[in-house]
């Protein structure tokens, strides 16, 4: 029986591919129905007027227009303030 394994093989050869997060479409930019503004991982930015939240948290467009972004203060569970970014589609 070998004490050692075969060249070639290894442990930790696995690699997963990257999720491609972010802004996808930026404030003055055209949208139209259907294209993904913004990919993230839970809740950072909520979806405003003319936008959809996905199932894995991606925003995006239900209308044709101009992507915009504005701020709102929230309040938690905790009752701390928080300020949220809102995309829009105008």
């Amino acid at each position: 029986m070998a004490t050692k394994k075969s060249a070639g093989t290894t442990k930790n050869g696995r690699d997963s591919n990257p999720r491609y997060l972010g802004v996808k479409l930026y404030a003055g930019e055209k949208t139209k129905i259907g294209s993904i503004i913004v990919r993230q991982e839970g809740l950072n930015t909520l979806a405003g007027k003319n936008t959809a939240l996905g199932r894995d948290y991606t925003i995006y467009a239900t209308k044709e227009g101009v992507v915009s972004f504005s701020t709102k203060r929230k309040i938690g569970f905790n009752n701390k303030t928080k300020v949220k970014n809102i995309v829009n589609v105008k």
